[in-house]
């Protein structure tokens, strides 16, 4: 069965959204419970301090927040084609930053190799996807324009 491109840009954003948006639940995790999961990553000890407890949750927040959104953009891709164009943009130039920030900070190899570069394709995925959606409507177009001029002809 073959998936049109609308079909498949809907289903790559649910998907997407639907991971991201459960970032929510870290949101409500202990120091402990992160710090854990820091240790279990192989990240070393979780450091003290209210700051990393405030920007772990906040980050997981607004991960959670951009989840929402991509299914938000999912129920009408044709009609939120700039913002998903947009977001598109956003997560390519996200995972470019992101594989820097890793090797600046000298994170697991795992970590920046599989990050950085997912996120890079799933960007460039998005925009393909759009660009065979608006190609395959202007050859719609195109066709009704071209059967309307034969019937008038």
């Amino acid at each position: 069965m073959k998936m049109n491109p609308e079909r498949l840009l809907k289903l790559i954003l649910q998907i997407n959204g639907g991971v991201m948006a459960t970032a929510l639940i870290a949101v409500f995790l202990s120091h402990d419970q992160m710090g854990a999961i820091h240790e279990w990553l192989g990240l070393g000890n979780f450091p003290e301090g209210i700051i990393v407890d405030y920007l772990a949750r906040s980050l997981s927040a607004f991960y959670a927040i951009m989840g929402i959104l991509y299914l938000v953009l999912a129920r009408d891709v044709r009609a939120h084609a700039s913002v998903i164009t947009f977001m598109a943009w956003a997560s390519i130039c996200f995972g470019v930053g992101s594989i820097v920030i890793g090797l600046q900070l000298g994170f697991p190899t795992w970590w920046t190799w599989g990050e950085g570069p997912f996120i890079i394709l799933y960007g460039t995925a998005i925009l393909w996807l759009q660009r065979k959606i608006n190609t395959s409507a202007g050859e719609t177009l195109e066709t009704n324009e071209d059967n309307k001029q034969a019937e008038e002809d």
